[in-house]
């Protein structure tokens, strides 16, 4: 409607790290002046963009905390010296009104706090603490913070606009109908939402209803980066009122989105609410822009690319922010390794990874063959260091047969690997995908060996799925199309092959699929159409190899429930799926 206020907003999706709380200031004054220079009266950052998400236990360190604090008084009189003081800045921190939940000298109703502060003119002239806080999946956040009990509410020029954080939009009620009670224009919700695949679309639909729940735009910033297992793939958002898409950025790289909303004052409603309403006034000045600028909408990209795009950035963040300067890892000539390769090099570059050839008496010449043209299609530092000698030399010292000879010689590339990485500082990778994970298809101390595995949630037929796709794109294809076609094999003894013990993976997948990522249980399993001899079998591997998975490597998740942080199993743990079970 002509007379409306417009208010020009940003949202900085940007990449911070856990514990940086310098580096992370630094970053929102840099986006800061961008969003100035563009003209924006209000910009947003990601949860907790101070101090990085998740901090996990750092919550219950006081220093830490109040290094935060510090850090965000620090920042608001840092941007007004920056000459930015009449720009409104909203950004995630850790803040505590109390001890933590867990300690003895607790106060109900106080503890750490998820928080979020509005910056204006070298003051913090808000805060607001997170209401709503997760506790499933990867999400721990009961163990940590204190849930809030207020809205905060702040007037910039002629627009009232709601703080929220993260989880506040994914459930129903809250502070969004606390939003619609009060009034607002707008809804910041600032989010640190790790990636799985499709789940921006997810979100898209989520914030069509809360905007209309909080009869309110919408804007949604969400973290882009990896930390650890984490990626953050960004697709921050802006929706209207009435659920329409406004303006989406991209996914997996940091971009400032600039958006007009043209909003107005509103009466509140009657009604109920959970959540008290803190209404704050500022000084902030809506001046009306020189030109219109909308924030365009991104275009979604493919399973197979938005994929990709989360390992690399999940194996570069964890290599960068680490502070290790390259990568190692057994490049066998097979799949696994190969898409590895594939994707330290986008990553990293090459100049920057280095492949390792370790031939034994049983490694084909077609799979030695297959690493050294991967080697030069991508231009990776590659080495051959042959083991069957050092094998050879234990075995003259031990009387070993059959599985254990096959393990020796992973274990011998295992120790070879971890001494080039002590010797020269290279991060060791380890290459086994998902389903080999799921059913201890892998050697602890061998083939497990390393700090981390880029396809740990990556299941076998999708690592295929993965090198196809990679292929098509412009360049040279990095992946041989042997290594694609050919059997899979560990080649740990004459003409091995993978289905000598396990199911073909086009069958075993969804049986891991079912198991492990749905908690399906075997009659459900059975009932679906797989086999119930192959479900007992792989159900029983799966069980067993809990042990040799509480021992792996951290790695990207990119699916709903990925082992480590999202699946927690006991080792010792004697229940089986289609057990008689006596009764009480």
């Amino acid at each position: 409607m002509w007379g409306m206020p417009t208010l020009r907003i940003a949202l900085a999706q940007v990449n911070s790290t856990v514990g940086d709380i310098r580096g992370n200031a630094d970053s929102v004054r840099r986006w800061s002046r961008q969003a100035a220079d563009a003209g924006a009266h209000l910009v947003a950052f990601p949860e907790m963009m101070l101090t990085g998400y998740p901090i996990e236990d750092l919550v219950f360190r006081n220093s830490f905390v109040e290094a935060s604090r510090r850090a965000l008084r620090a920042l608001a009189a840092d941007l007004a010296a920056d000459g930015l003081g009449e720009l409104a800045v909203v950004v995630g921190y850790v803040d505590a009104d109390g001890p933590p939940a867990i300690s003895s000298d607790a106060v109900p109703g106080s503890g750490r706090r998820d928080a979020s502060a509005l910056l204006h003119r070298g003051e913090v002239v808000a805060t607001y603490y997170k209401h709503h806080l997760p506790n499933y999946g990867v999400f721990d956040e009961d163990r940590y913070f204190e849930p809030g009990d207020t809205l905060t509410v702040a007037r910039l020029g002629g627009v009232d606009v709601a703080l929220t954080v993260c989880e506040d939009i994914w459930q129903a009620g809250g502070p969004f109908t606390a939003a619609r009670r009060a009034g607002v224009g707008l809804v910041v919700n600032i989010n640190a939402s790790p990636y799985e695949l499709n789940k921006d679309d997810v979100r898209l639909a989520l914030v069509r209803r809360r905007a209309v729940e909080a009869g309110a735009t919408v804007a949604f910033v969400n973290m882009v980066g990896g930390q650890d297992e984490l990626v953050f793939d960004g697709g921050s958002m802006i929706v209207s009122e009435t659920g329409e898409l406004l303006a989406r950025t991209g996914q997996f790289s940091e971009e400032l989105l600039v958006h007009d909303l043209e909003l107005d004052l509103k009466e509140p409603e009657p009604g109920p609410t959970a959540l008290k309403i803190d209404r704050v006034a500022t000084d902030v000045v809506l001046t009306p822009p020189a030109d219109t600028r909308r924030g365009g909408i991104a275009d979604r990209v493919e399973d197979a690319a938005e994929i990709w795009s989360a390992l690399v950035l999940g194996l570069r963040d964890y290599v960068n922010k680490n502070r290790f300067r390259s990568v190692i890892f057994g490049l066998s000539g097979g799949i696994d390794s190969a898409v590895v390769a594939a994707i330290a090099v986008d990553a990293l570059g090459p100049e920057r990874v280095v492949g390792v050839s370790l031939p034994s008496g049983h490694s084909s010449d077609h799979s030695k063959d297959d690493a050294a043209d991967l080697a030069k299609r991508t231009g990776l530092d590659y080495r051959t260091e042959p083991i069957q000698a050092m094998v050879d030399a234990f075995l003259a010292n031990l009387s070993l047969s059959g599985l254990a000879v096959e393990n020796l010689q992973a274990r011998v590339r295992g120790v070879i690997l971890m001494a080039l990485s002590n010797q020269e500082g290279h991060l060791v990778l380890t290459t086994g995908n998902k389903s080999e994970l799921a059913v201890g298809y892998s050697t602890l101390y061998g083939d497990s060996v390393g700090g981390f595995n880029p396809l740990k949630d990556v299941p076998k037929t999708m690592v295929w799925q993965l090198a196809r796709w990679r292929n098509t794109q412009p360049g040279t294809p990095p992946i041989p199309e042997n290594s694609i076609t050919k059997a899979p094999s560990a080649e740990l003894r004459p003409d091995q092959k993978d289905s000598d013990s396990l199911p073909d993976y086009e069958i075993l997948d969804p049986i891991i699929k079912g198991y492990v990522d749905q908690d399906l249980g075997r009659d459900e399993l059975i009932a679906a159409g797989n086999d119930p001899a192959l479900v007992d079998r792989t159900l029983r591997m799966i069980d067993l190899a809990e042990y040799k998975r509480r021992q792996s490597a951290p790695g990207t998740k990119i699916s709903g429930k990925a082992f480590g942080r999202d699946r927690r199993l006991p080792i010792t743990n004697l229940f089986r799926e289609g057990q008689a079970v006596d009764p009480l």
